[in-house]
This record gives structure tokens, sequence and C-alpha cells, in this order.
């Protein structure tokens, strides 16, 4: 297949795997601001504060354990059925998830029961999202000419930074019109009644795609497996751990680079809530050039290269975290935000090309969710929860866990060396 990234068609592809993520991480990262900012105060009941905050960072993470359920559920229909309905049905589940929680109850409200629903919402949202991410890489590069799979595969992790973009700036919008007391009552709602116009737009693109050349191939050959699972875990164990090695590096950065670093910025720090996503939203930009930057490279280079760039980056991001985060300047703040999601972008971009090349199509829907997911427990789910225990007894500990991801997710490609990968 050899499509230019201007025809029509190729638009079309680009834009349902960008839009599409970018709908999901809209969703996923308004709870983790909210979680950050008010979701303590609001659903869990607790003597002291860090307790509080501790309880909503747990609820964040609950989302990332029920995302390999979610990856091994749309990862088997979407190498069963087809990736196309099965990309509508992730969009369905983590929207109407992320909708719902604007209508929740809270504590002073109901007790208990607020909480409950919260959580269930979330594990819904997590489900959604396991089997987003590599149904929207498939997308892009299964339908990608050869020599352009990193640059067609970056579409997908670009919606992380838009994303991104979209969540935090409308709470900054909320933030600049709403008072505190008006926020912590109801503004935060709004952000997830945007989701339902969102989710909406997603599916109107989705529904017009066709599916992708290489299930077809597959299905055609008779090439899919019964069960997927199954037999990725059998026949392809090698390249599932080293995936989701690889791919602990860039969740650790994200989230302590963001819900982390809100939270802690705001409520040890003394920054003020503007302040701090004002510096979030301007770092983030720094992710979206280095998801460009590292992919464009990758088709000349490898995208191997660049993913041990971002490794190597998340270490000495990790060693800069303590005397930088801490620096009591908020510019300093912002240096090491924008150093930290810049080199994410190169361990984060290239694996949108790189973890569907380490799979044959009959499981690769399987295995791409399954390496995404399981490295985002590691990186991801447990980062905001462990720092905020660590953090009391310094930043410092807090960036050995980026150390510590670093090194496992260049682990994850040592494991890989001289074992020839799909181009």
């Amino acid at each position: 297949m050899s499509q230019s990234l201007a025809s029509p068609s190729a638009r079309r592809i680009l834009t349902a795997s960008l839009v599409g993520t970018a709908v999901e991480f809209y969703d996923f990262y308004i709870y983790a601001t909210a979680a950050a900012l008010v979701f303590g105060q609001l659903f869990f009941p607790a003597e002291s504060g860090t307790a509080q905050q501790m309880l909503s960072y747990a609820s964040f993470g609950l989302a990332f354990v029920a995302r390999p359920v979610g990856a091994i559920v749309f990862g088997h229909f979407g190498d069963r059925v087809g990736r196309k309905s099965t990309l509508v049905a992730s969009l369905m589940l983590m929207g109407g998830s992320t909708v719902a929680i604007a209508f929740l109850p809270t504590y002073d409200q109901v007790g208990w029961v607020a909480p409950l629903l919260l959580c269930v919402m979330r594990l819904g949202q997590g489900l959604g999202l396991g089997g987003e991410w590599g149904g929207a890489a498939l997308l892009a590069v299964e339908n990608a000419p050869p020599h352009r799979r990193n640059t067609w595969g970056m579409f997908p992790p670009l919606g992380a930074p838009v994303g991104f973009l979209m969540a935090n700036g409308l709470f900054l919008i909320l933030g600049l019109a709403l008072d505190d007391a008006q926020f912590r009552d109801w503004g935060w709602r709004l952000p997830f009644l945007v989701s339902a116009i969102l989710v909406a737009l997603g599916l109107w693109v989705r529904l017009k795609l066709t599916e992708t050349p290489a299930f077809l191939e597959a299905a055609e050959a008779e090439a899919l497996p019964k069960v997927p699972i199954a037999t990725l875990v059998a026949h392809h164990g090698r390249a599932l751990l080293a995936g989701t090695g690889a791919v602990i590096a860039c969740f650790a950065l994200f989230y302590l680079a963001t819900a982390f670093a809100l939270g802690y910025g705001t409520k040890t720090l003394g920054y003020g809530r503007q302040a701090m996503l004002g510096v979030e939203l301007a770092a983030i930009l720094f992710l979206a050039a280095g998801v460009i930057v590292a992919s464009v490279i990758a088709d000349r280079t490898g995208a191997r290269r660049m993913l041990v760039i971002g490794f190597l980056g998340c270490i000495v991001a990790g060693g800069l975290m303590g005397p930088m985060l801490g620096a009591g300047s908020l510019f300093v703040v912002f240096l090491w935000l924008a150093f930290a999601l810049f080199v994410m972008g190169f361990a984060y971009g290239p694996l949108g090309g790189w973890l569907p090349s380490l799979f044959p199509a009959g499981v690769r829907y399987t295995g791409v969710s399954m390496t995404f997911n399981l490295g985002g427990i590691i990186g991801g789910a447990l980062a905001p929860l462990a720092a905020e225990g660590l953090a009391s007894h310094g930043l410092a500990w807090v960036g050995l866990y980026l150390v510590g991801a670093g090194v496992l997710s260049l682990a994850g490609l040592a494991l890989l060396r001289g074992v020839r990968t799909d181009p």
C-alpha cells in the first residue's frame, strides 16, 4: 500500500487515529486533573488531606488495573472481528463512563456509595482505554507505506498532548471563570459533560473507516487464531515481555510530570492552581515536539535508537527532579517539566510504529494492547500513588522512581537484541 499523506483516504485514516485517541486521553486526563484537585475532598472521607489525596490517586490507578482486561477483551475482538468495529466499541465505553462521572453524587450526599460509583466509572474508563491505543496504532500503521510506518504511527501518540491540552485548557478556563467554591461545588463536572460532544465527533470519524489491509489479508489466509491471548502468550512471550518493559518509561514520565507535579505543586509547594495549569499546558507542547521529531527520525534511523534516547532521558529527568521541581522557582519547574516531557516524546512517539512490528497480524491487536497497558500499570498506575508516599522523604526519592523506570525500559529493549522484528 502506498498512500501519500495528502490523499483523502490517508487523511481520513490518520484523523481517525488521532481524534479517537485524543478523545480517549482527554477523558482519561480530566479524571487525572480532577483527582489531583478535587476528588479527594469530594469523594473520600479521611482525617488528613494526605490520606484523601492518596485515596484519590488510588482511584486513578484503578483504570490501569482494568486496562489489561480491556486489552484482552477488545484485543480478542480486534483480532477476530476487525479493527474498525472494536475501536468504535472501546470509544463508546470510555466516553459513556466519563460522561456518567459528571452526574455522580458526592460523599456528603450518599456516603460510601459515592466513592463506589466513582471507582466503577473509573474501571469503565480503563476497560475502554485498554482497547483504544493499540487499535488506533494498528489503524495507522497497517495502512501506512512501509517506509513511513513510524511517521504514520506517531498520530495515536499525538493524541496524548492534544487530549491533555483540551483537558487542562478547559480546567484553566474554568479556574479563571469560577471561584474555588463554585469549581468545587459544580464546575469540575463540566469537563466530563463536554466529553459527550467529543465522543460523538470521534464516532462520526471512525464509522466512516474501512477495515485495514493487514487484517483482511490475515482473514483471507485464515491466520486469525481462535483465542488470540492464548496464542500470544504461548508463542510471543518474549516480545510481550520486551514491549511491556519498553512502555514503562513513557508512562512514568507522563504521570509524574502531570498528575503528580500538579498536585504536589499546588498542595505542597504552594503554587496557585492556575499558575501550575498554565505551566503544564506550556510544557506539554514539548511532548508533542518530541513525538514528532523522534517519529520522523525513526523512519530514517530506526525506532529503537529513538527509544534508547527517550529511556536515557527518563533517567536524567529522574536525577534532575529533586533539585529542579523543588527549586522554589516556577520557571525552573517549567524547565524540568519541558525537559521531562520532551524526552518522553522520544520514549513514546516511536512506540506507535515499533510495538506493532513485534507481532504478526493475527495477534497484533492483542499484543500491542497488552504491552501498552501492562507497562502502564508499572509506569503509570503506581507512579502518582508511589510518588505521593515517597515525596514525604524528599523529591529525590520520587526521582529514583523515574530512574528505575528508564532502566526497566532499557532492559525491555535489550531482550530483543539480535531479534528481527517486522519492518
